[in-house]
């Protein structure tokens, strides 16, 4: 089966073309600046060279058709015909508390993803628009939402609800979701295969650390915290946003400074985090090559790598213990500064990282603590394209299936 996944942005569209039974991508590529001025498409395809065209995409319908042209290309392409592709996966970022796993797209659930708009206004837009343009391409193709959220709908009230009013949560569904689920649940399944036991016997902490970053505590295979929460901006310090921090912070700067609700939003989201405190750079690259020699730049690698920390201590108690940390995406599977420093002083928890194992280790699996350690920390790089895949395979099935059931009911 070949599944077409895409992601699409504001002014983006990411895409690969996958057998999830082999775990196989045929190609992938990126669409950027849609809508822009120099928009380009970045093709790579499997045994054949990386190709770059720009040209003038205006829209995200323009975007997939280019897409389609180029996996259909004889000189650059995968495919011959387009309906080789049996079905096309979406990420979506935001599926409230309508979705607790990916949904076969249906017009009821494009009304619940638009009803989603106010808790991911950056985000579900762009998703919608993504789906409607693949829709209007391969009519005959069935579509599948896999949402970032819906890996945290197993968490108990205790850790979704906030201690505001609570008729704001049933008016508003103001709430801790949580986000990069799809990454969260990938690496959990992957530790338990590669501890050789059983999801549901294993309490994981699993560290999603990029750009954008979040904890979550998997007990049993199922999120029962966090780190992020009603939107992206809480919890860990990342790239461009502050993470946790005292409300009355925002009420005190918008007095003082004259801020808008917009320039507010603007600062806490793209202005602050490690690029805020450091002066510098939100890339951890930039920041580590910093480190000894920029006090600023070393204060905000320390609250970053701190917050892990204070994380993965809170996690492991919620839990009752831990039987591994996992790290993945950007920062969790290449930076072995950062790993060690995380785990540094958690020896109590049965933590003992083997430092030549953890400086040799990046974008591979791998486990990086000692035989001895009774708790281990595991690398392992993070494929969401290959969950979304999945899920897209095995609902299309389950729609084959219920059709042929149909069809044999009727005779």
């Amino acid at each position: 089966m070949k599944i077409l996944v895409l992601n699409a942005g504001s002014s983006s569209l990411k895409y690969q073309l996958i057998i999830p039974e082999e775990a196989k991508v045929l190609a992938k590529g990126l669409v950027d600046r849609i809508g822009l001025a120099g928009a380009t498409l970045t093709h790579e395809s499997f045994e054949k060279p990386t190709i770059k065209l720009s040209g003038e995409i205006l829209d995200h319908r323009i975007a997939i058709e280019h897409v389609l042209t180029i996996l259909l290309s004889p000189e650059h392409g995968v495919i011959k015909d387009k309906n080789e592709i049996d079905a096309v996966g979406h990420r979506v970022v935001h599926g409230g508390e309508a979705f607790s796993g990916s949904v076969l797209i249906t017009n009821e659930v494009i009304k619940e993803m638009t009803r989603c708009i106010d808790f991911a206004p950056l985000h579900n837009p762009p998703n919608l628009k993504g789906i409607a343009a693949a829709k209007a391409l391969l009519p005959d193709v069935p579509q599948v939402g896999v949402f970032d959220t819906a890996f945290h709908q197993t968490m108990p009230p205790s850790s979704y609800i906030y201690g505001i009013p609570y008729i704001l949560y049933k008016r508003h569904g103001i709430r801790r979701y949580g986000f990069h689920g799809t990454s969260h649940r990938y690496v959990a399944e992957r530790a338990a295969h590669i501890l050789s036991k059983p999801l549901t016997e294993l309490k994981l902490i699993t560290c999603h650390l990029g750009n954008g970053s979040s904890i979550a505590a998997v007990k049993y295979g199922k999120s029962i915290d966090t780190s992020m929460g009603f939107t992206p901006l809480e919890g860990l310090l990342m790239g461009t946003r502050t993470g946790d921090m005292d409300p009355a912070i925002i009420l005190h700067i918008m007095s003082k400074e004259g801020l808008t609700v917009s320039e507010m939003n603007s600062m806490l989201n793209k202005h602050s985090g490690v690029l805020g405190v450091s002066g510098l750079s939100s890339d951890m690259r930039e920041i580590e090559q910093n480190y000894h020699s920029n006090e600023r730049v070393r204060l905000a690698f320390d609250i970053f790598v701190y917050r892990i920390k204070k994380y993965i201590g809170a996690y492991a108690a919620a839990m009752g213990g831990v039987d591994a940390v996992i790290f993945t995406a950007g920062i969790g599977e290449n930076s072995s500064m950062v790993r060690e420093k995380a785990c540094q002083d958690l020896e109590f928890l049965g933590i003992e990282i083997d430092q030549q194992k953890n400086s040799q280790t990046r974008k591979k699996e791998e486990i990086i603590t000692t035989p001895s350690s009774r708790v281990k920390v595991i690398v392992i790089p993070t494929n969401e394209e290959l969950v979304i895949a999945m899920d897209t395979a095995e609902i299309v099935k389950q729609l084959k299936q219920k059709n042929k059931t149909r069809k044999t009911a009727k005779v």
